[in-house]
């Protein structure tokens, strides 16, 4: 069959699906994969078809105000969430239209284009699957992944994730409507569509593990939990010369990274750097141009406000900026489980990587789903602490990440996730399901 996987939003929201694409290749079917422009090379280097649509959420988040404390590098809330999704959607639709244009049997659909590509599948006759890396769908198990982290009981949780799935549907219905009128459909609003999806049992597999997020028991049949769609590895790609040497010089270093939608200014790295040196580790840093930022004065607004400079604190000794390597992007697949432990910004994806490759974790979450993502990784004990960007300082994060490193128990606990993801094949479920329509 011809299988389209469409998908939008920042890298984390691209790169499973290059695996899943890879497995139904694979399995004999042609697959293409329609992600936002600037993630072309991450598909065709997976060896797979390339389209491009619209919906590159980190290109959006450029410019997006944010409340923070004076000099904190922040993120945007719900509701500038909610706001950023108007110019998230403007166009989604008949960008997806354009990609099926080519041809497609069937179409499997990310959370964040299932609201508009149910319809362009309505309006093609074929089949279509919801292959979602969130569980968007009410229950009384946890609260919304938009919403917040604190549970409000069995009743709430299912409440407030109806007001989850209004927010949703308000970003996207002005799209909705304006893309089935240009395509000739009787006009229905998305809590309509909703309904007909649940009455008709549209099948969706949600790529995580059940390990780490069971499925709960209320969720209608056809929602299924199926676990973690690993990325593909790049085809071409090889670690350079400079980052084998120094993971080859010394103990394993510490990951830091916060992913496409961080603000990459000099105040975060420099912050960073500081929080290494309390630590005592060494590190690999994510982030281009990060070893160009100068070092900031015990005064700076990043500062934890115990007057300690730049070389002072508990890890001051053999945590020089020569224990720190500076690196663009490295493969999470390759480079996690050589890591004596990961930060980062609490994706799905990453949050996966992180548990697959069996280190401790510090979550750093921003928006979205991150501080979902992070709070379970608390609650299985593979993570000393969340620090929410908004509230990170350098103590605290080099307090966390000294105790990641040097208390084996969070690293015995990700070992033991690691060893039970390691039995798990999130894809095979989706390659049986498109493997049913096509006979």
């Amino acid at each position: 069959m011809r299988v389209l996987i469409v998908t939008a939003g920042s890298l984390g929201d691209v790169a499973p699906y290059t695996g899943l694409g890879a497995r139904l290749r694979a399995a004999g079917h042609r697959v293409a994969l329609a992600a936002p422009a600037p993630y072309a090379d991450l598909v065709t280097g997976a060896g797979l078809e390339f389209r491009p649509v619209l919906g590159d959420l980190s290109a959006l988040r450029t410019g997006v105000p944010s409340r923070r404390r004076p000099g904190v590098p922040g993120a945007p809330g719900l509701v500038e969430f909610v706001r950023l999704g108007d110019r998230f959607v403007d166009g989604l639709g008949e960008s997806i239209v354009t990609a099926a244009d080519s041809g497609v049997d069937v179409l499997l659909l990310s959370a964040s284009t299932a609201p508009l590509g149910y319809s362009v599948a309505q309006w093609l006759g074929v089949p279509s699957l919801g292959v979602f890396l969130q569980p968007v769908e009410p229950t009384r198990a946890f609260p919304p992944i938009v919403l917040g982290v604190r549970t409000l009981g069995g009743w709430g949780n299912r409440a407030a994730g109806r007001l989850g799935h209004r927010l949703g549907r308000r970003v996207y219905a002005h799209a909705s409507r304006r893309l089935r009128s240009r395509l000739g459909l009787p006009q229905c609003d998305l809590a309509d569509l909703d309904r007909d999806a649940a009455v008709r049992g549209w099948p969706v597999s949600h790529g995580f593990s059940p390990t780490v997020l069971p499925r709960p028991p209320d969720w209608r049949p056809g929602l299924d939990v199926v676990g973690y769609w690993w990325p593909a590895p790049p085809v071409d790609w090889r670690p350079s010369p400079a980052l084998r040497a120094f993971l080859a010089a010394g103990d394993a270093p510490v990951y830091v990274g916060f992913g496409s939608l961080a603000d990459p200014g000099g105040r975060l790295y420099a912050m960073v750097r500081r929080a290494l040196r309390r630590a005592g580790v060494r590190a690999i840093v994510q982030g281009a141009g990060a070893e160009a930022v100068p070092e900031r004065s015990s005064d700076d607004p990043l500062d934890d406000g115990s007057g300690s400079g730049p070389d002072d604190g508990p890890g001051r000794a053999g945590s020089g900026d020569d224990q720190v390597l500076y690196v663009d992007d490295v493969p999470h697949g390759w480079l996690f489980p050589r890591m004596a432990a990961v930060v980062h910004h609490a994706g799905c994806g990453t949050t996966g990587a992180a548990l697959r490759a069996g280190v401790a974790t510090v979550p750093v979450p921003m928006l979205a789903d991150q501080p979902f993502w992070a709070a379970r990784l608390a609650r299985l004990g593979v993570s000393p602490d969340v620090i929410p960007f908004r509230r990170l300082s350098a103590a605290r994060l080099g307090d966390a990440v000294r105790a990641a490193v040097t208390d084996p128990a969070f690293g015995a606990r990700a070992r033991l996730l690691a060893a039970r993801l390691a039995d798990e094949d999130g894809a095979s479920a989706v390659v049986a399901a498109v493997d049913r329509l096509a006979r």
